[in-house]
C-alpha cells in the first residue's frame, strides 16, 4: 500500500501547453501554475551548458550527453527533442509520481513533444496557444528586438509551420487565442478546471 500524503488527491492531470515562439505561451504557462495551487511545472533534462542564470533542478536538470543517452535508452523520458544541437527530455518517473499525488503537472513542449507524450499518456490534456493573427505574431517577434530581420523571418516561418502542424496533429484539445494575456491565462485556467470537473464526473 502506497503511503498517501494529506495533500494527495485523485485529481491528477497532465497538461501540455504548446505554441509558436512569440505567442506568450511561457507567460500563460506560469500564469496557470500560479493560479492553480496544486500545479507543478515539469523540469526538463538537458545537455546544454548551465549558465550563471540557471538553477539546477529549477530551470533544468543538467546532464552529460552520455547520461542523456543512457536515460533515453532506458526509456526514462516521456518525450525528447533536439534543439540547435542540444538535447532536451521530460523525465517520466517524476511526472508519474506527481500525477499519482493528484497534482496538475504542466509540460511546456512543442508539437513533436506533444505527439510523443500523447502516444504514451493519451489522457494528457493539451492546449495550443495561437496569436490573434499571423501578422500580429510577426509584430510581436519584431517588438522583442532580440534578433535581425532575417532571424525574425526564420522564426515566423517556423511558427506558421508549427501552427499548421498543431492543427493537423489531432493532439490538441483546445486552441487558445492570446489576444489579451490576462484573459488568455483566465481562459486556460477555466479550461483546466472544466476538464478536471468533467473527469471527476466521469469517474463518480
Amino acid at each position: 500500500m502506497e503511503r498517501r500524503l494529506p495533500t494527495d488527491t485523485d485529481d491528477g492531470l497532465l497538461l501540455i501547453i504548446s505554441g509558436p515562439s512569440g505567442v506568450g505561451k511561457t507567460t500563460i504557462t506560469r500564469g496557470v501554475e500560479r493560479s492553480l495551487p496544486d500545479s507543478v511545472f515539469s523540469v526538463s533534462a538537458t545537455t546544454r551548458a548551465k549558465t550563471d542564470a540557471d538553477v539546477e533542478g529549477v530551470d533544468y536538470h543538467f546532464v552529460t550527453d552520455d547520461e542523456f543517452e543512457r536515460m533515453k535508452g532506458a526509456a526514462e523520458f516521456l518525450e525528447t527533442a533536439g534543439v540547435y544541437g542540444k538535447k532536451y527530455g521530460t523525465p517520466m518517473a517524476w511526472v508519474v509520481e506527481q500525477l499519482k499525488r493528484g497534482r496538475l503537472v504542466i509540460l511546456e513542449i512543442d508539437v513533436q513533444g506533444a505527439l510523443q507524450v500523447k502516444a504514451k499518456m493519451p489522457d494528457a490534456f493539451a492546449i495550443f496557444v495561437l496569436p490573434p493573427t499571423e501578422n500580429e505574431l510577426l509584430s510581436r517577434l519584431r517588438e522583442r528586438k532580440r534578433e535581425s530581420e532575417e532571424q525574425i523571418q526564420k522564426r515566423y516561418a517556423a511558427a506558421t509551420r508549427e501552427i499548421a502542424q498543431a492543427r493537423e496533429s489531432g493532439v490538441y484539445d483546445v486552441f487558445l487565442v492570446n489576444a489579451n494575456l490576462d484573459d488568455a491565462i483566465q481562459r486556460a485556467v477555466a479550461q483546466v478546471q472544466e476538464e478536471r470537473a468533467r473527469r471527476r464526473g466521469r469517474a463518480s
